[in-house]
């Protein structure tokens, strides 16, 4: 009897697990919509990032206004570009890094109302090969494959109002996060 009633203890843990996890997956991303709110961003912004000093980003719409560029430069960072457009009813941005990769990433949560878009990283391009060490690491810890090679993985937005955006860049190496880049800016024009 005790037997049981440990088993159904166990498999009702289990299906609530199940459960919680399922709640907190996001649904499907309205990428119209979440698009349409990117391109409210055209226009030339500029922040304090701190340590990486003045950083001035500019928003275009090119290709009939199918694509959105995102233009950054700074005091103490190379000239970077980001793109992003729709693909089917997916959001996608490809970042065009100064540390020599092309991430993509795809937009996984839109809350209009809250002014905030997530990105996950998809895939990326021009990613260094990892060494035999990083291979045998990887290989030690999870069936996941994750780039090792430093790259941006993650994107966050909060379009605080017309003329305020925050920005928030994880940057990841050997698969751990390794720095976050946050910016609040203003318009400039």
């Amino acid at each position: 009897m005790k037997r049981n009633s440990l088993l159904l203890t166990i498999l009702t843990l289990a299906s609530l697990a199940a459960y919680a996890g399922e709640a907190k997956t996001p649904g499907p991303v309205d990428a119209a919509a979440a698009f349409e709110r990117l391109k409210t961003l055209v226009g030339e912004w500029q922040a304090d990032t701190g340590a990486m000093g003045r950083a001035r980003v500019s928003y275009e719409l090119v290709a009939g206004g199918t694509v959105l560029v995102e233009r950054e430069t700074g005091e103490k960072i190379e000239p970077m570009l980001t793109v992003y457009h729709l693909d089917g009813n997916r959001l996608l941005l490809t970042h065009y890094c100064m540390a020599g990769n092309q991430p993509r990433m795809q937009a996984r949560a839109f809350r209009p109302d809250a002014g905030e878009l997530e990105f996950q990283f998809l895939d990326a391009t021009n990613l260094a090969a990892p060494t035999v060490a990083e291979r045998r690491q990887a290989a030690a810890h999870a069936s996941v494959k994750r780039p090792t090679a430093g790259h941006m993985r993650n994107a966050r937005f909060r379009f605080v109002d017309q003329n305020h955006l925050e920005s928030q860049w994880e940057f990841y190496e050997n698969g751990k996060q390794k720095s976050v880049e946050t910016a609040r800016y203003t318009r400039v024009q």
